[in-house]
């Protein structure tokens, strides 16, 4: 397990393009400006000792020091140790729509983009609770089992979208059915399911499913609904653009509403509750209260400890390159002339 200290040094990295593109206009205007000085043949015969090969490897030298001097700064860490931990919390998972309508406006920036960062600011106010993702349209898909690594949820979250799954329409039946394969029999903690979504529901089955696997299972489903009860029209962009917007099959503009209704529903016969999503505050303070009245159960987690610094290696070899390139010569050199293992012309 590693972890990366300071990632803002990575923008160092942008300065190798910019050595590459300056390497590759000052060869195209030295050759420009021999051309115009002399042929090729008088130019090997004043210049023998000149080497392209060499005068790339300097380039990549150098490009190489400035990788592994970024690297330093960045400072990676690598934990040397296992460690079993014990927690208290409670088992969540979160099942986010990713159906197309889910790209309608009537909620800025838009409903997937709002329920990521809705999910995104329950996590960053858990304690030691474990968390999964599940996501769904015509079906469900799990996107992170059950863990404490926030971090890779987080990772995760940002990645989603409404091309992740190729089955378009809206099944929460499918995604509460795939929620109970997350929880584990074995430590019997408080199961939590979440589930943000704008509330439409093509399979008609959602309730009688939520209510049946809360029974049978123990899962309390809550849902937040993201959207406006007015609706709004489902954009095609391209490249950021809205070319059109999404037709039904009498070229009528769709209009997608908020159904809450249906996430009502799912909540009531789930022991659970519905919060409307528009204001990121207020759910975010109802599901913490609500997590926070659960009873906690302990679970054992490993986690990686004791992260020591390994920025002194990439220093040393930057260091390495760095002087490597200082003293390589751009000219041939004697045994290589003789080995001539690049076919180059003396």
């Amino acid at each position: 397990m590693y972890q990366l200290e300071e990632k803002i040094w990575f923008w160092v990295l942008g300065v190798i393009p910019f050595i590459i593109l300056m390497f590759l206009l000052l060869q195209y205007w030295r050759y420009r400006t021999q051309k115009k000085f002399a042929n090729k043949e008088l130019l090997n015969r004043l210049s023998p000792n000149k080497s392209v090969f060499k005068a790339v490897l300097k380039v990549v030298v150098l490009s190489l020091a400035v990788a592994c001097l970024a690297l330093a700064l960045v400072n990676p860490k690598i934990g040397t140790k296992l460690e079993t931990v014990k927690r208290e919390g409670v088992d969540i998972v979160f099942a986010i729509d990713v159906s197309k309508s889910m790209l309608a406006e009537d909620i800025a920036p838009n409903r997937l983009e709002k329920a990521k960062q809705l999910v995104t600011q329950i996590i960053n106010n858990l304690g030691s609770d474990r968390i999964g993702i599940i996501a769904y349209a015509a079906k469900a898909f799990p996107q992170l089992p059950i863990t404490t690594d926030y971090a890779a949820a987080k990772m995760f979250l940002g990645n989603m979208n409404t091309d992740m799954l190729s089955s378009q329409g809206t099944a929460i039946d499918e995604a509460i059915k795939l929620s109970e394969t997350y929880f584990d029999d074995d430590q019997q903690t408080n199961r939590v399911l979440i589930i943000i979504s704008d509330g439409e529901d093509h399979s008609e089955s959602a309730i009688p499913v939520a209510e049946q696997i809360s029974v049978e299972s123990g899962i309390r489903i809550f849902t937040i609904g993201v959207g406006d009860i007015k609706g709004g029209p489902i954009p095609i962009k391209k490249n950021g653009i809205v070319l059109n917007y999404k037709k039904d099959s009498n070229g009528e503009t769709v209009i997608t509403k908020l159904n809450e209704e249906t996430l009502k529903g799912i909540a009531e016969v789930a022991n659970g509750a519905y919060v409307n999503g528009e204001n990121t505050n207020n759910v975010v303070e109802t599901i913490g209260d609500i997590l926070n009245q659960m009873d906690k159960t302990e679970f054992e987690t490993k986690q990686y400890a004791d992260f020591k610094d390994q920025f002194q290696w990439f220093l040393g070899f930057g260091i390495f390159f760095l002087f490597l390139d200082v003293f390589l010569l751009e000219r041939k050199t004697g045994w290589l002339k003789k080995l001539n293992l690049f076919n180059e012309d003396f």
